[in-house]
């Protein structure tokens, strides 16, 4: 008995002694983390308040009509050009085959008005005939009245012949007038018929312009992929009507990823373009991503929005604006199956 109440004051300051080295040591090691920790930010300018950005395309109809064929399926993979969906086009092709008949007709208007055109000027070459015809009467009409004017005035001749004479001068000067006004009129019909030609040349033109509309119309019908990248949430389906310019998909352009880190104002002095930073992605905290830093933006985020604050009025605020930094992804190629858009990230910027 006496040997252990001997061992027990020893036993219980070897306990007292392990207890006190576990504090140190625990001590120690939260000294060296949290030193680590505050060394480490204040030689780097952190934010949480970032994320990774992808380019998001909106894929919209340009056609209405109810949708015929959907090939792709919500966060689809797909290729540039690749046809996602196919509305009908069967009323638009009707109203095409209408085109083409009103334009056919068109066509041949066209050539009624080159045959009037010809006709018009057969006739002008006639009548410019006839006055030319007229205009040889015309001399030899006015030779013979002069001729016979001075014979009567000397009685060499009756005035019945004088008459004739005279009666024939004043009918050929009669018939050249009314020839003149012939020709003067068929030049005027040339001239409206070439106007009514141009007239149907247009219109021809015009609804030929609407028949290549129409087709491009009907193209419109078939949506492609802008660019490779996944589908994201699809939001029509089969049989559903679609207005031009309603949203069928929002494409997520995988071939290209950045971070937007939301810096406070009072940090960016320690930031420039081309540092590289360091990338913590919450999703994969084991996860080493280097980036490098690309633009700053011009203005705080805050006047991006909707509603921009206005400090001017009511109770002011001073509240700390952030700076949206832009940060290229170095070897972005090997987290393209890994990052996704809207992602979580922490950046740490070395202060040079």
């Amino acid at each position: 008995m006496e040997d252990n109440s001997k061992n027990q004051p020893s036993t219980n300051k070897n306990k007292k002694l392990i207890t006190r080295v576990i504090i140190i040591a625990v001590i120690l090691v939260a000294v060296v983390v949290i030193g680590k920790k505050v060394l480490y930010a204040l030689r780097h300018e952190e934010t949480d308040n970032a994320q990774i950005e992808m380019r998001l395309t909106p894929i919209l109809s340009r056609a209405s009509g109810y949708v015929d064929k959907i090939f792709v399926n919500d966060y689809s993979p797909v290729h540039k050009g690749q046809l996602l969906m196919v509305i009908d086009s069967s009323e638009l092709e009707l109203q095409l085959e209408e085109m083409q008949a009103d334009y056919n007709q068109a066509l041949a208007d066209i050539e009624n008005a080159k045959a009037s055109l010809v006709n018009a000027g057969a006739s002008l070459s006639s009548s410019k005939g006839n006055v030319d015809v007229i205009a040889l009467r015309k001399e030899k009409a006015t030779s013979d009245f002069n001729r016979d004017k001075n014979l009567f005035e000397a009685n060499a001749i009756t005035r019945k012949q004088f008459d004739d004479s005279k009666s024939n001068f004043d009918i050929t000067m009669r018939q050249l007038q009314n020839g003149e006004l012939d020709v003067r009129v068929a030049d005027t019909r040339l001239n409206i018929l070439r106007s009514q030609l141009s007239k149907a040349e247009a219109n021809a033109q015009l609804k030929k312009a609407k028949i290549d509309q129409q087709k491009l119309k009907i193209t419109y019908c078939r949506v492609f992929a802008t660019s490779d990248g996944k589908v994201g949430k699809r939001d029509v389906d089969e049989g559903q009507f679609v207005q031009a310019g309603t949203p069928l998909f929002t494409l997520v352009n995988d071939q290209n990823m950045w971070v937007v880190a939301n810096f406070k104002e009072n940090q960016i002095k320690n930031i420039r373009v081309g540092q590289e930073v360091a990338i913590k992605v919450d999703g994969f905290p084991k996860l080493d991503v280097r980036g490098k830093v690309i633009t700053l933006s011009e203005a705080t985020g805050a006047r991006f929005s909707l509603l921009p604050p206005d400090d001017a009025t009511g109770n002011f605020v001073k509240v700390a604006q952030r700076i949206p930094i832009r940060i290229e992804i170095l070897d972005e190629a090997k987290y393209k199956d890994i990052l996704r858009a809207g992602m979580s990230v922490d950046v740490a910027v070395p202060i040079l």
